[in-house]
């Protein structure tokens, strides 16, 4: 091999690798092609490092890239480009950050390497990834000293790392000052303003593109679910399909939701053929959401023959068959599944432990409840949250266990919210528990001083047990 090569120069052997790096797939394979780079003593070589570099990035091999990019004495600017793209493309922004630096740094005078074109996206989607503001605004006056005059890529990152910065003012600025705006640019600017809640903002920007791609109709149906104007995100949708634009999976994902919450069936089962049709339903995220939508509009067994079909489930697609089971008053259909995914050893969430909760709430199954109450935190090492404690309180205090019940209630390790003390303060009137009664009015008066139902349920519970004094000054609260 040897004498074979031997009358090539450096650029010819290096360009004898090019096509084996272009087609390696693998980090050992790199491992064997960078050891015969070596034996040509190449290891330095810029352009086969940046190939290498490229490679390691494609496979999130950021380690091995950075031990390659040391090796190099005298980084180029490609090499700089390479190793701060392949930090970025796999989030390690820090150190994508501190590239930067040193390429800015580079200590070879005779020929300084400055910041092109193709360094600025990424190091601007850095400072957008860790949210560093005051950094972005130095890179932005990198891009003023450095860069082209207009640079449409490096601008539609600013915008974006402007508005993930919760700074619009400089994010608009940026957008007002571009020669030339594309899709991105809009959409940048509109999910910006959706982010903060700004929609009527959002949406008079996205009345103004001159051409509405699928993007632009999503965020526009994201940023109204995702405030809970349901109807709102359902006209968009409409709207999107009368302007002849045809939904992804994506903007499926954002409407379905919405699909749920009004109860819009028609429309959820119109989406799912569409889905089936295009051949969306091999992404486990769309079966997930049409799971969700059938299961809230209270078509079970739709829901049920969905996840039937699917070939690949995650939890997600478990937990939310496991809440739309209870919901329905499924317990041990729900309780079943639970043991089947156990089975399937995909690890529980704790929406999952939520969705076995409320089956154990709605039937009554109050060993069990405490049994995966427990499980949750000591086999799964999942913190319960504010709902959990919810559902077990609701649980002990349906099964008439007031004082456990209130006993929780006090170890919380968050303070309980009026949906804890109210549904304690029901429980009582079900069993005639005035003392503990008392107690929940009392944190109630606090969280909720201006709901009378509070007032009138704790009435009714003096009513009940013939305590007329107690009604009579409830009455006069409510008047008050």
């Amino acid at each position: 091999m040897a004498s074979k090569f031997g009358a090539l120069n450096v650029r010819d052997l290096e360009n004898l690798f090019v096509p084996v790096l272009r087609n390696c797939t693998s980090l050992a394979e790199l491992k064997k092609i960078h050891a015969n780079i070596v034996k040509y003593s190449l290891s330095r070589s810029n352009f086969l490092v940046t190939k290498m570099v490229d490679v390691c990035n494609t496979n999130g091999e950021t380690e091995y890239a950075s031990s390659l990019f040391k090796q190099v004495i005298e980084p180029n600017m490609f090499l700089y480009n390479a190793m701060i793209r392949a930090y970025t493309h796999n989030h390690i922004y820090i150190l994508a950050i501190n590239v930067y630096k040193q390429m800015l740094r580079h200590p070879a005078a005779e020929t300084p390497i400055f910041p092109d074109k193709f360094t600025f996206p990424f190091v601007i989607k850095s400072c957008a990834g860790l949210t560093f503001h005051h950094l972005g605004k130095q890179v932005h006056a990198h891009v003023c000293k450095f860069g082209e005059k207009s640079n449409i890529v490096a601008e539609n990152s600013l915008i974006d790392m402007y508005t993930k910065c919760n700074n619009l003012i400089d994010a608009q600025r940026v957008f007002e000052e571009m020669s030339d705006r594309d899709a991105v640019s809009w959409n940048s600017l509109i999910s910006g303003h959706l982010r903060l809640g700004q929609m009527s903002s959002a949406r008079a920007l996205f009345e103004e593109i001159p051409d509405k791609t699928v993007v632009s109709w999503t965020a526009m149906i994201s940023g109204y679910s995702r405030i809970g104007c349901y109807a709102n995100a359902l006209d968009v949708f409409h709207q999107m399909q009368r302007a002849g634009i045809k939904p992804d999976e994506i903007s499926i994902i954002a409407v379905l939701p919405a699909c749920a919450q009004v109860g819009a069936l028609e429309l959820g089962k119109w989406i799912h053929i569409y889905a089936d049709k295009n051949r969306f339903l091999q992404k486990t995220c769309v079966c997930n959401a049409l799971i969700e939508m059938y299961a809230k509009c209270g078509s079970i067994s739709q829901a049920w023959q969905l996840f039937d079909q699917m070939s690949d489930r995650d939890v997600i697609s478990w937990s939310t068959m496991i809440v739309g089971l209870a919901n329905h008053g499924k317990a041990r259909e729900g309780i079943k599944l639970f043991q089947e995914m156990q089975r399937a050893k995909v690890e529980p969430n704790g929406v999952t432990f939520l969705g076995l909760l409320l089956a154990c709430t709605h039937v009554g199954f109050l060993n069990e409840g405490l049994m995966y109450f427990d499980s949750m935190r000591t086999d799964y090492h999942i913190k319960p949250e504010i709902e959990h404690y919810g559902c077990l309180i609701d649980l002990l205090g349906r099964s008439g266990h007031l004082d456990q019940a209130l006993e929780r209630i006090q170890k919380m390790p968050m303070k309980p919210d009026s949906k804890i003390w109210g549904s304690l303060l029901s429980s009582c009137r079900t069993h005639c528990n005035l003392e503990i009664a008392v107690t929940a009015m009392e944190h109630l008066l606090e969280l909720e001083p201006d709901d009378t139902g509070n007032y009138v349920l704790l009435s009714n519970i003096y009513a009940d047990l013939g305590k007329w004094d107690g009604v009579s000054s409830m009455r006069k609260l409510i008047r008050r």
